[in-house]
C-alpha cells in the first residue's frame, strides 16, 4: 500500500521562495554621529549610554569635574543606581581601558566617525547584486576591509 492509496499526501521536496518568507526587521540604527544627547534624568543618562554602547565609533564623556574623555565605548555595567552603573572605554591610541561610573557623567557626545554607518547587511547583499547585474565575474559575499 502506498501513501497515496492510505490516505497520505505524497512528500514534496520544493524548496519554499525566499521572498514569500517572513522577514523579520533588523534593529534601525540612527545616525549618531556629531549628536549630543540631552541628561536632564537618569533614564535619559541610561538610554544615552545604551545608544554610545550600540555606536561604533568614539565619543566624548564630560565628567562632572570638568574633565573630558574621549575613547570607545565596549562595555557597560547596569547597577540600580548611577553609583554602582559603569561604562568602560577603551582610550586611542593606548591599551588602557577605564571605567567610569555613571554618576561622575555630566555630558556625552557623539564625537567620532561611526564605522559602521551604511554598512547594514541590506546595503552588502544590493552591493553584491548590482556587482553581478553589472556582469562582473568572481565576486562572492565577502566582508570589506575595515579602515
Amino acid at each position: 500500500m502506498t501513501g497515496k492509496e492510505a490516505g497520505v499526501a505524497p512528500h514534496t521536496t520544493t524548496a519554499p521562495d525566499p521572498d514569500s518568507l517572513e522577514v523579520v526587521e533588523g534593529r534601525s540604527h540612527d545616525r549618531l554621529e556629531g549628536w549630543v544627547p540631552q541628561l536632564a534624568t537618569e533614564e535619559d543618562l541610561r538610554a544615552a549610554l545604551e545608544q554610545a554602547f550600540d555606536y561604533r565609533g568614539d565619543v566624548t564623556i564630560t565628567l562632572k569635574g570638568g574633565r573630558r574623555v574621549d575613547g570607545y565605548i565596549f562595555d557597560r555595567r547596569n547597577g540600580t543606581t548611577l553609583a554602582n552603573s559603569v561604562v568602560r572605554l577603551m582610550l586611542p591610541d593606548s591599551p588602557q581601558k577605564i571605567s567610569i561610573p555613571y554618576s561622575e557623567i555630566a555630558a556625552l557626545a557623539f564625537t567620532g566617525r561611526d564605522t559602521a554607518a551604511g554598512k547594514s547587511w541590506e546595503a552588502w547583499v544590493r552591493k553584491y547584486w548590482e556587482r553581478k547585474a553589472a556582469g562582473e565575474k568572481g565576486i562572492a559575499l565577502e566582508p570589506e576591509e575595515l579602515e
